[in-house]
């Protein structure tokens, strides 16, 4: 665009130059062919429409993923794009995050378009609610909208029940049907998308005016949505949208870290991968590295589960699994602690998050991460046991049991002749020169010693 506005001046000089130099009969050339090129230029310069597209490809919905599409809207306005179109595949998320981002696309100054996509992709929970904010709605074949229950994310507080359920579902209740209402939607499948859990395909969505259009692709999207009219909080706009550029609005780096560590799979990994390193660190004194490298895991995956609905009930099972497994090792249990251990960390790692969100663990990764995490404790805490179990090689302590000859009477000091060398010593009993001592115990350099038993001799 700079560069046809920069076409306009230059194309003016070059004309005076030209028809300066040229005979009169022959000026109106370069005249006719500059104003056809500022013509063509200015046909171009308003040809030049601009969507900015952004996608949340199978994304919780988390302060994250407000940042990105706070941000991608202030984008989107400062460049005075056509629209901003959000391609969303999401299970759901947290409440105050989904609040958050319905607020700024209510007040956005730019049309909104929630596109659930590609196929198969899905808005639930927290996605209704911001699929209904939009100004536009549209999904592709084979998707699916609703299961907008609120549930309480993050770990950090317990499930509400009685009276306080009521007045967070009553509130949900109230805001998805406000949002319905104003951008003329179906407000009775909104309430009973919260009240209910009820999910429905795009084909019934457009049918019964949840969203508004389907569309197989992008384009077909783009297309179909040139000369719509969309009320947006400085009055009536019509889109222009056919044959418009499409500008992409990746995550930041950073923004893509924290949105993977918020998959579910991915905190269990972090969760797990934590607990090891600091079993091994504590296992194995000195290394470091395990220890902080699990700490930093933990972290994370704390951070995560402030995006998930973590189970109480299944962070306790997971706990007493670990706690079975080392009882496992130090009692000895004849298999039946490590297999407790196992069962237990199976079933919390099961319900450790709630399924019926969206956001469940997959079981073909909790069977083999669960049998190889036990079976590496079981192994480093044998280690400890064994090495805790083996008598000193080295030291002092190394001398306690050995037999020695008492160099002077003990009565009950003297001195003892051990391993070539010659030792003060304190007997427990009175010791005649020349008899064999057995060392029982050290105090600094003195040894303490009783008579050795005598060795009976087979006849």
């Amino acid at each position: 665009m700079q560069g046809a506005e920069g076409s306009i001046p230059s194309c003016s000089t070059i004309l005076i130059f030209v028809m300066n130099s040229m005979p009169r009969s022959n000026q109106w050339i370069p005249a006719l062919l500059c104003g056809f090129l500022s013509a063509f230029g200015a046909g171009q310069l308003a040809q030049a429409a601009v969507v900015h597209v952004i996608e949340l490809d199978n994304q919780i919905i988390s302060p994250v993923t407000q940042q990105y599409i706070t941000q991608a809207l202030d984008r989107a306005e400062a460049d005075s794009a056509e629209c901003l179109v959000l391609i969303l595949d999401t299970p759901g998320g947290l409440l105050e995050s989904t609040r958050a981002i319905v607020k700024r696309i209510m007040n956005a100054q730019v049309p909104v378009v929630v596109y659930i996509a590609p196929s198969g992709a899905r808005a639930g929970s927290a996605g209704v609610f911001i699929t209904m904010a939009a100004h536009i709605a549209a999904m592709a074949p084979s998707t699916n909208i609703g299961a907008a229950h609120p549930v309480m994310a993050g770990g950090n507080q317990p499930e509400p029940s009685g009276a306080m359920a009521d007045k967070i579902l009553n509130d949900t209740v109230a805001w998805i049907t406000t949002i319905a209402r104003t951008r003329h939607r179906n407000e009775a499948w909104a309430a009973d998308a919260v009240t209910q859990s009820f999910s429905i395909t795009q084909d019934d969505a457009v049918r019964q005016r949840i969203v508004d259009l389907q569309a197989n692709n992008l384009e077909e999207l783009l297309a179909k949505l040139d000369g719509w009219p969309v009320e947006i909080s400085g009055g009536t706009q019509t889109l222009t949208t056919a044959g418009a550029q499409v500008v992409r609005l990746p995550m930041t780096p950073r923004q893509q870290f924290l949105a993977v560590i918020t998959n579910p799979n991915i905190a269990y990994l972090l969760m797990l991968l934590g607990t090891l390193g600091l079993v091994f660190e504590f296992t194995h004194p000195g290394f470091g590295f395990p220890g902080i490298a699990g700490l930093i895991c933990l972290l994370l995956a704390l951070y995560a589960f402030q995006a998930l609905p973590v189970n109480y009930a299944g962070l306790a099972l997971m706990g007493l699994g670990l706690v079975l497994l080392i009882a496992e090792v130090k009692v000895a249990g004849l298999g039946l602690l490590a297999v407790g251990g196992v069962v237990a960390l199976t079933l919390g790692s099961l319900m450790l998050v709630d399924p019926a969100q969206g956001f469940g663990i997959s079981l073909r990764l909790i069977l083999p991460v669960v049998l190889g995490i036990s079976a590496i404790i079981l192994f480093l805490l044998r280690l400890v046991m064994r090495a805790q179990r083996q008598p000193a090689m080295t030291g002092a302590q190394t001398l306690i049991g050995a037999r020695g000859t008492a160099e002077t009477d003990l009565a009950p000091a003297g001195q003892v002749f051990l391993q070539g060398e010659l030792w003060s010593a304190l007997a427990t009993s009175p010791v005649r020169k020349g008899e064999a001592v057995t060392i029982v115990g050290i105090e600094g350099l003195t040894l303490r010693v009783e008579p050795a038993s005598p060795v009976h001799k087979e006849h």
